[in-house]
């Protein structure tokens, strides 16, 4: 997997960030989610870096970069606080300008930074999630019933900790399968392992969901009217819950100045591994229009 990336790990201030590297055309940064790595995007960077200098980034608390605690109000896993992490990554990589995609919390990581940097930020690509914010707000039975995995991981620490600790493999498993609707991950699946079973950063990233539910609502609020002004790309698996039960490009409209653009992929929650192609030709096809 990555095959002619550089590998590297980043000083930035609250620690280091681990990421890899390829290409040579205009900067993209791909962000993951939970529960894996940057390792979810090993069908999709190598072709995308014939195009674009892309770079895969383990966000904080994740893979093998920084862990820190908590904090007051979780305040070390807002998407604010992981946000300055990519930002200075960029920086030291020498991006002062770039294009991001982000899929699940990297997609909450990224509109973050989308709001945060409007300026470094070229065009926005996110992966199945609406905002969170909108999520929490219009919440009913179903989908509590469907993303439960919110509402347990949110409780204090160490209860869904202690739970997951018990049997990291089978949590992670149960997530990765029910969420793509039995994809097959083959040797990523262990990858993502490797990092996921370690107490520490199965602490981050149950902090990580207690940051959306706490501190990221509060910026979010705060932040409500301020609407974007760059290009933004809304992609949904067609059998996941955020195309069963959202209108995408509707609520993402109420985030931005120009039109959302966006499209249904035949595909579970985890669409760079079940859908790599179209992943691959919606990014291109995107970021590559914004250089006119």
């Amino acid at each position: 997997m990555f095959e002619g990336f550089k590998k590297k790990l980043i000083k930035v201030n609250r620690g280091k960030i681990f990421c890899r590297f390829k290409g040579d055309g205009p900067p993209l940064l791909l962000l993951h989610g939970y529960p894996q790595t940057h390792i979810m995007w090993h069908k999709t960077a190598p072709e995308l870096s014939k195009y674009f200098t892309v770079v895969v980034a383990d966000l904080r608390g994740y893979g093998n970069s920084l862990v820190l605690p908590g904090g007051k109000n979780h305040i070390n896993y807002s998407k604010r606080e992981m946000a300055k992490d990519m930002i200075q990554l960029m920086n030291k990589l020498n991006f002062k300008k770039f294009f991001l995609a982000g899929h699940d919390r990297g997609g909450r990581v990224a509109h973050r930074m989308a709001r945060d940097f409007r300026k470094k930020i070229l065009a926005l690509s996110v992966l199945d999630i609406c905002p969170t914010l909108d999520m929490y707000e219009s919440t009913d039975r179903k989908f509590a019933k469907a993303y439960f995995h919110w509402f347990f991981l949110i409780q204090p620490s160490w209860l869904p900790e202690k739970m997951i600790m018990s049997d990291p493999r089978k949590w992670m498993k149960s997530c990765l399968h029910k969420w793509s609707g039995e994809h097959k991950f083959g040797r990523a699946e262990e990858a993502y392992l490797k990092s996921f079973k370690q107490k520490k950063r199965i602490h981050a990233s149950c902090e990580d969901y207690r940051a959306s539910d706490t501190i990221d609502l509060e910026h979010d609020k705060k932040d409500k009217n301020k609407k974007l002004n760059i290009p933004i790309q809304v992609l949904w698996g067609k059998s996941g819950v955020i195309g069963k039960q959202f209108n995408s490009i509707k609520i993402w409209q109420k985030y931005s100045n120009k039109k959302i653009i966006g499209k249904a992929i035949e595909s579970g929650h985890f669409i760079p591994e079940q859908n790599p192609q179209q992943v691959i030709y919606q990014l291109k096809n995107f970021f590559l229009n914004q250089k006119n």
